[in-house]
C-alpha cells in the first residue's frame, strides 16, 4: 500500500513525524509532498532536520497559500505515484488543496471533526470541506466523531486520539534537555500571535498594547507573517517582550514546558500547553479545542477587546484534576493500522 502525505506548514511537519514512523513500521509506503505553504527555513526546513523526517519526495516550493496553485503540483505527483490514499492533516490550505487535488484517490483526514463554529475563519471552512470529502476520518476524541455523525459525512470516522500528543510524548524528554537562551530564563510566559485576523494591523497593535500592560515578561517567537506586519506598520514591541526568531519544534517544546503561562492564538499550542500542565490564555473568541476550556486549563480572550488579557493571565491556573484529553499518545499506530487494513474505496 502507498500513501501520498500532503504537508505544508509547521504543525503538519510535527504531526507527520510520529505517523511516518508508524506507517513505516506497518509496511506502508509513504511519499511526502511539501506544498511550500510555509517556506521560511525557521518554519519549514528546521522541522525536517531536527525531527529526523525523510526529505520530501516532492517540494513544490510555491511560497503561497493559494489552493489552486498547490493543486496542480499535487495532481502531477498523484499521476506519477498512483497512491492508494491521499493523507492530509488538520485545517490549512494545504489540507484543502490535497483533498481537492485527489480526484478519484480516496482521502484520509487526520484531525477530523473539529469545529469552532466560526465560519469567518478560513480554517473552519477548510475543516468542513475536507471532512465532507474524506473517505477515512481520524478523530482526536469522541466529541469530534459525534460532530461528524451530526453532519452526516459519508466517510468512516474512527476515534484514534491526537497525533500531536504522540509527538509530545516522544520528543518531550529530548526537549527537556535543551538549554534556553539566557534572555528567556524563567520566569516568563510564552506568547505567539500569527492568525490572519490577529495580524490585521489595527488589531495587532491593540494586542501588543494589551501584552505590554499585562505585567508579565513574555518570550515571543515571532512568526514571519507577524514580523512583516510589525515592521510594515511601525508597531514596536513593549519592553516586557523578548523577541525571538521562529523556533524549531524541540526548542519551542522546551520553551513551553518551562513557562508560567502560554498566551497564543494557535490551536496546537493550546493542546501542548494542556499536555504540559501550563495554563493557557487564547487570544481568540472561540476554539476548536473546547475541552481544554471546559477543564479550566484554557481561557478565551476576544482579540477584538483584548483589555482583559492581564486579568485573564493573573487568574489562570492549571487544574489539579485535569482529565486526560485527546488520547494516550499512540494515535499514529492506530492510524497506520487502519490505513494498512482498509481497502481503498473504488
Amino acid at each position: 500500500m502507498k500513501v501520498l502525505s500532503v504537508v505544508g506548514n509547521r504543525p503538519q511537519f510535527i504531526k507527520s513525524g510520529p505517523l511516518s514512523l508508524a506507517l513505516r513500521e506497518r509496511g506502508v509506503e509513504e511519499v511526502v509532498l511539501h506544498t511550500g505553504q510555509h517556506w521560511d527555513p525557521g518554519m519549514s526546513t528546521v522541522f525536517f532536520e531536527e525531527l529526523g523526517l525523510a526529505e520530501p519526495a516532492y517540494r513544490l516550493d510555491l511560497r503561497t497559500a493559494d489552493v489552486a496553485a498547490m493543486e496542480l503540483g499535487i495532481r502531477e505527483a498523484l499521476v506519477r505515484e498512483r497512491p492508494d490514499w491521499v493523507l492530509v492533516y488538520g485545517d490549512t490550505n494545504s489540507t484543502l488543496a490535497g483533498t481537492e487535488a485527489a480526484g478519484g484517490v480516496p482521502v484520509a483526514h487526520v484531525e477530523a471533526g473539529l469545529r469552532s463554529f466560526d465560519l469567518s475563519m478560513p480554517e473552519e471552512r477548510n475543516r468542513i470541506a475536507v471532512d465532507r470529502a474524506a473517505a477515512l476520518l481520524f478523530c482526536p476524541d469522541e466529541r469530534s466523531a459525534a460532530q461528524l455523525a451530526r453532519e452526516g459525512v459519508r466517510g468512516r470516522a474512527l476515534v484514534v486520539g491526537d497525533v500531536m500528543a504522540d509527538a509530545t510524548r516522544i520528543f518531550l524528554p529530548i526537549a527537556r534537555e535543551r538549554n534556553l537562551a539566557p534572555a528567556v530564563e524563567p520566569p516568563y510566559a510564552v506568547l505567539t500571535l500569527h492568525r490572519e485576523a490577529n495580524t490585521e494591523p489595527d488589531r495587532l497593535r491593540g494586542l501588543v498594547e494589551a501584552v505590554g500592560a499585562a505585567g508579565v515578561r513574555f518570550a515571543f517567537p515571532v512568526h514571519p507573517r507577524t514580523e512583516h506586519v510589525l515592521a510594515a506598520h511601525g508597531i514596536a514591541l513593549p519592553a516586557n517582550v523578548v523577541r525571538l526568531a521562529p523556533l524549531g519544534y524541540l526548542e519551542m517544546l522546551a520553551l513551553v514546558a518551562r513557562a508560567s503561562h502560554v498566551v497564543t492564538d494557535s490551536g496546537g499550542l493550546q493542546k501542548e500547553a494542556y499536555w504540559l500542565g501550563v495554563p493557557c490564555v487564547t487570544q481568540r473568541a472561540n476554539t476548536e479545542w473546547v475541552d481544554t476550556v471546559a477543564a479550566g486549563a484554557n481561557v478565551l480572550v476576544d482579540p477584538a477587546a483584548p483589555a482583559g488579557l492581564a486579568q485573564a493571565i493573573a487568574a489562570a491556573r492549571f487544574p489539579a484534576d485535569a482529565p486526560v484529553l485527546y488520547g494516550d499518545g499512540h494515535a499514529s499506530e492506530r492510524i497506520a493500522a487502519a490505513l494498512a487494513a482498509t481497502v481503498p474505496p473504488s
